[in-house]
């Protein structure tokens, strides 16, 4: 039997994102500005994910704890503005939902009202499965996060893979089949064991996308920086570097400011009469 790739639509929508799963793999980037979303919505990646890792990324902080929900509905609004077809997930930042479902519906709203994503993500399982259910109850889709939750890295001591003990497996196989009741869209896994990746995917009937949890996954995200080679300041064991756009921007400028040294930039071409 020949699988043939499902049709794409005009505008993918968080249950033809879920309608993937089995049929074919998710690729999904995370990035933060209109110019990079133009191009990764015309390469025809499905879901963009603008997440709080910008805090790292584009405003240089050492993690994520710093990010606010006016960082977030700022950025993720200049996303929607670069995409016609791209599902725009917009990554709730940290303490926007952590307080209670009340400062949750709120704040998940203005992703929708003011920057308008498609849904919006959380991290955490089924100590928030009942949050995720009443967001999902306001009509806003929601996509889960479990594993590493990098919003959790002081009570977790770091950046650390998840989910290599017994007990710890167990656990997170019933985080995700706890946010599939709440009615989530898709679930990260990120930084687990590969083989625990395989069975959690094996145990819900929504998409798993994976960051550092092997092949299995019904789909894989990358962090737009670390795809291609812009973030120097560590490079996770799970990334494959698909361009080294750094080093060609280092050569640039430094043509750059040769050219206006020696006086060959600008050149008549560049001059108006």
């Amino acid at each position: 039997m020949v699988n043939h790739p499902m049709p794409e639509p005009k505008k993918w929508t968080a249950r033809g994102i879920s309608a993937l799963k089995g049929e074919e793999k998710i690729a999904a980037i995370t990035c933060y500005d209109y110019a990079a979303a133009r191009f990764v919505d015309a390469a025809g990646i499905p879901l963009i994910l603008v997440g709080d890792s910008l805090g790292m990324t584009v405003l240089g902080h050492k993690n994520t704890l710093a990010v606010t929900v006016d960082n977030m509905i700022h950025h993720t609004a200049a996303v929607v503005r670069g995409t016609e077809r791209a599902l725009v997930v917009g990554d709730m930042p940290f303490m926007s939902y952590q307080p209670g479902i009340d400062l949750t519906l709120v704040n998940a709203g203005r992703f929708l009202k003011e920057a308008g994503a498609d849904a919006i993500k959380v991290e955490g399982g089924a100590d928030r499965a009942e949050l995720v259910a009443a967001v999902v109850g306001s009509g806003i889709p929601v996509m889960g996060h479990v594993g590493l939750t990098p919003q959790s890295i002081k009570d977790l001591g770091g950046f650390k893979v998840q989910g290599r003990s017994p007990e710890e497996a167990e656990t997170l196989v019933n985080d995700a089949k706890a946010l599939e009741q709440a009615g989530v869209f898709a679930i990260v896994l990120e930084a687990i064991p590969a083989g625990l990746a395989r069975r959690i995917t094996d145990s819900v009937a929504v998409p798993t996308i994976g960051i550092g949890a092997g092949p299995d996954c019904d789909g894989q995200i990358l962090v737009i920086n670390d795809l291609l080679g812009t973030y120097d300041a560590f490079t996770p064991k799970f990334v494959k570097q698909y361009a080294q756009l750094g080093e060609e921007m280092k050569r640039a400028f430094g043509e750059y400011i040769q050219d206006v040294q020696d006086g060959s930039f600008p050149g008549p071409e560049h001059c108006y009469e």
